[in-house]
This record gives structure tokens, C-alpha cells and sequence, in this order.
């Protein structure tokens, strides 16, 4: 699909968004968000709720096997009861390592059951690989230096003044910026509906005009952070789809720039 088509997509997907929507703010892989969710999903459909509801006290019990932990989660997110919000949010003071991410799923999906019980209304979830901050997303950019080589500090300090300034326009937040060898990397949190693209695009040329030293393309996604051996593979293989005529317009590198690919 081309990649201009399918960030319109979403930008119109973002402006309709109802305001009350819900962001998981933790850092949760997106394969074992993918996992709960279907896994919930199975259990509300062949397992009996009720009967793992009345096995709550067996959650912190040393002698409950993983599996039935899990279901017991799943069950008592599936409650509107406070109490069932409660007992998820004691067992995540002291959970089994294994099971923590799980935890904080089912609390927030809890929270989401009691909100919609005692407001009447359906409840928006939004959640991604790494999470956000309030009504905010938290995204992971990689602007491409032009010359091999890393960033001068004074490029370094225009760059990081830009993303201040221009985040702050926008009510978002640098969190993180760090310079390697042929790229800069920087960690950020923008509101939901954010112009993503005018908003980088616009960090980029504000700092050409002082030296002309990042490329047009950058790296987006709200799955990761990715590390440096996997941002030079990405690199590479977009090089090698570049030559090969594939690659008209790399606006976002990895294609994971859906802000709404794991809601």
C-alpha cells in the first residue's frame, strides 16, 4: 500500500477517536500484548468465569500452577467488581516474574470494565509496544545523518533544541536522544493526534537550514526501540530495495508507523 495513502488512513483514524480512550502507558511486546488479548478472548468463550473467579485467593498461593494464574487474571479483568480491580492490583505489588506483563494488562483492562460499568459507555483502548504517557504515545525516531560519520556537537545541540522546541509546540516531550555513527536516535511522547509527519518533517528542515546535515527519510514506529544493529540491517535493506526500484518514498522505514497497528 503506498505509504502516503496509508498515513492519511491514519491520521483519519486518529481525528475520530473518542475522548474517552484509554493508553497502556507501560512498555509491553507486542506478541504478548497479542497473546492476552486472544488468549481472553478464548477463555470468556470456553472456560467458566465465575469458577475462576472463586479461585482469587489462589493467586499469590505458591502452589497454583502459571497457567491457572493466568485464567484467574483473565476472569477477574473480566469483572466489573472493584474488588476484582483490587485483587489484580495487590497481586502486581509482588507478582511472578513471568506473569508481570500479564498483570498489568489485566489491571488495565479491569479499569477499562469498571469505567464502562459506571459510566454507561464503551471504553477506547489504545495500546502499543512502547506504551505512552496520560492521553500521549511514545514514539522512537531515527533521523539519518547525511555524511558518514556522527553528528558534530553543534549539530547535536541544534538537534536536540529543535525537538525541544517543536515538541513543546505540540505539547510532546523528548525523553531521550542519543547520536551514533550515520544516525541520530530520540525517544519521545506526543499527544494521540498529533500531525506526526509535519512535526519531524519540520524538526528536519529547521535544522538543514544551519548546515544541511539529515536526510529527508527517518525512521517512526510506537513498537520498539530498536538497537543499533537492527536500525543498520533496516538501513541496509532499504538501501538494497532502493536499488532495486522498490523503494519510492521511505517515509517510515520500518512500516510501523501505525499508531493504531496494536490497538
Amino acid at each position: 500500500m503506498n505509504e502516503e495513502f496509508l498515513y492519511k488512513k491514519i491520521q483519519e483514524a486518529m481525528e475520530n477517536i473518542p475522548d474517552n480512550f484509554n493508553i497502556l502507558e507501560e512498555q509491553i511486546d507486542v506478541e504478548l500484548q497479542m497473546e492476552y488479548f486472544d488468549f481472553s478472548r478464548d477463555f470468556r468463550e470456553k472456560e467458566d468465569v465465575n469458577y475462576y473467579l472463586s479461585l482469587k485467593d489462589g493467586l499469590s498461593d505458591s502452589l497454583t500452577d502459571l497457567e491457572t494464574r493466568k485464567k484467574i487474571l483473565v476472569a477477574l479483568a473480566s469483572s466489573s467488581e472493584v474488588e476484582s480491580f483490587r485483587t489484580i492490583e495487590q497481586y502486581l505489588k509482588n507478582p511472578d516474574k513471568e506473569l508481570k506483563d500479564w498483570t498489568i494488562l489485566a489491571l488495565q483492562e479491569s479499569r477499562m470494565m469498571m469505567q464502562s460499568a459506571l459510566l454507561d459507555e464503551q471504553q477506547v483502548f489504545i495500546s502499543t509496544g512502547l506504551g505512552g504517557k496520560g492521553k500521549k504515545l511514545r514514539y522512537f525516531v531515527v533521523f539519518l545523518n547525511k555524511s558518514g560519520g556522527e553528528l558534530t556537537e553543534l549539530q547535536k545541540k541544534l538537534l536536540s533544541d529543535e525537538l525541544k522546541y517543536a515538541l513543546e509546540q505540540n505539547e510532546g516531550e523528548l525523553e531521550e536522544l542519543s547520536s551514533m555513527i550515520d544516525f541520530t536516535t530520540a525517544t519521545v511522547v506526543v499527544p494521540i493526534k498529533a500531525p506526526l509527519k509535519d512535526l519531524f518533517r519540520g524538526i528536519i528542515d529547521e535544522c538543514n537550514q544551519y548546515g544541511d546535515f539529515l536526510q529527508d527519510d527517518m525512521v517512526i514506529t510506537n513498537v520498539k526501540k530498536l538497537n543499533p544493529f537492527e536500525i543498520v540491517e533496516l538501513l541496509n535493506q532499504q538501501r538494497i530495495a532502493d536499488t532495486e526500484g522498490a523503494g519510492d518514498d521511505p517515509e517510515d522505514l520500518d512500516g510501523s508507523y501505525d499508531p493504531e497497528d496494536d490497538e
